[in-house]
């Protein structure tokens, strides 16, 4: 069975850091992509950054490139989003997902599997 559980989540003041984790497991680690997406109250599902594991080629999105980074720890199965400098428009639920095929993407609906999300609260 699938699985991929987010965690790190919190309340964190403007500027500060947070590193968002996704332990996956039931599948192998070695054709897959990880993709972290967030969705705030009343907006759509924003696809933030993922990962390849087949060559660890990364996508950004424009909003939070310079800001935020991923990294995996294939012996751990996890998926890491470290964000940095974050701001009240960085508030959101977190959430990751699996693509175990194909090349890496930022659109939500390529994704196979989905974990629950993690809150993000950016504010003093």
């Amino acid at each position: 069975e699938v699985q991929l559980q987010a965690s790190g989540g919190g309340l964190v003041q403007p500027g500060g850091s947070l590193r968002l984790s996704c332990a996956a497991s039931g599948f192998s680690f070695d054709d897959y992509n990880i993709g972290w997406f967030r969705q705030a109250p009343g907006k759509e599902r924003e696809g933030v950054l993922c990962i390849s594991s087949s060559d660890g080629s990364t996508y950004v999105a424009d909003s939070v490139k310079g800001r935020f980074t991923i990294s995996s720890d294939n012996a751990k199965n996890t998926v890491y989003l470290q964000m940095n400098s974050l701001t009240p428009e960085d508030s959101a639920v977190y959430s990751c997902a699996a693509k175990l095929n194909g090349r890496g993407s930022l659109s939500g609906p390529q994704y196979d599997y989905w974990g629950q999300g993690t809150q993000v609260t950016v504010s003093s």
